[in-house]
């Protein structure tokens, strides 16, 4: 382990000792330590700062200014050991983000991108079947994307039809009881998902192509490519996500 790894580890567990989670945080800077060492640089630089924070190319502005602010914080806390480490400045990149207007679906909206989710290709037929059940449970219930996604088979009672939702937002847990065309399709779900995927690798409820919890970035990825494809968002010139309906507007 390198000198600033081992400071990222230290940083790390102070950030969580004091009650943040820092769970995507730690990872994101995981991946700048390794651009770090892959450069061979013993210290926190500006320009590989920058360099990093905007490697990311299908993201908004909002993105780059969130990841060097992550970047900021842990090199406040390596510019205190050894001043050698670069602070980037302030305001580089902006991390504001463009209000986005909450979007209503309409039924037609809803079966529109359920059908085209379910005629996502993949090896398995996981990745249609997550998909179109992941929308219609967030239409139906309004639970949040991350919710949804950090569903495990014990948080969802297919006999009762009740979900267990886990440290929500403000770490608050609750349940949310469904309609009994809810609950038939979830348990619908379940028994494919069992036999085109009989051998158990996690315990979330939603999986993806290899059995594993659905990334969260990757279903918004996803939903962008999704929503273009059936004209709910308009393509960009640049490549990016652009504006449009949103997973957490159901």
């Amino acid at each position: 382990m390198t000198a600033i790894r081992d400071s990222l580890a230290r940083y790390v567990a102070v950030r969580r000792a004091l009650g943040a989670k820092f769970y995507e945080p730690a990872l994101a800077l995981g991946h700048f330590v390794d651009l770090l060492e892959h450069e061979g640089a013993e210290f926190i630089t500006t320009d590989l700062a920058l360099r990093w924070a905007t490697t990311p190319v299908l993201v908004e502005r909002a993105t780059w200014g969130r990841r060097l602010s992550q970047v900021r914080g842990f090199a406040k806390w390596m510019n205190a050991i050894d001043s050698r480490n670069e602070i980037p400045p302030a305001g580089l990149l902006s991390a504001r983000r463009r209000r986005n207007p909450p979007h209503i679906y309409t039924e037609q909206e809803i079966t529109l991108l359920m059908t085209h989710a379910a005629r996502l290709r993949s090896r398995t037929g996981l990745r249609a079947l997550a998909y179109t059940t992941l929308i219609g449970l967030l239409a139906a219930t309004g639970l949040r994307p991350g919710e949804a996604l950090s569903l495990d088979r014990c948080d969802v009672d297919l006999v009762n039809g009740i979900l267990s939702v886990r440290e929500s937002k403000f770490g608050k847990s609750r349940f949310v009881p469904v309609e009994e065309s809810t609950r038939e399709a979830l348990e619908r779900y379940a028994q494919s998902r069992d036999q085109l995927c009989p051998l158990r690798v996690s315990e979330a409820f939603l999986v993806g192509e290899r059995g594993i919890r659905l990334n969260a970035s990757a279903v918004r990825n996803m939903f962008v490519r999704m929503s273009r494809a059936v004209g709910l968002r308009p393509a960009t010139k640049d490549g990016r996500a652009g504006y449009g309906p949103r997973l957490q507007d159901f």
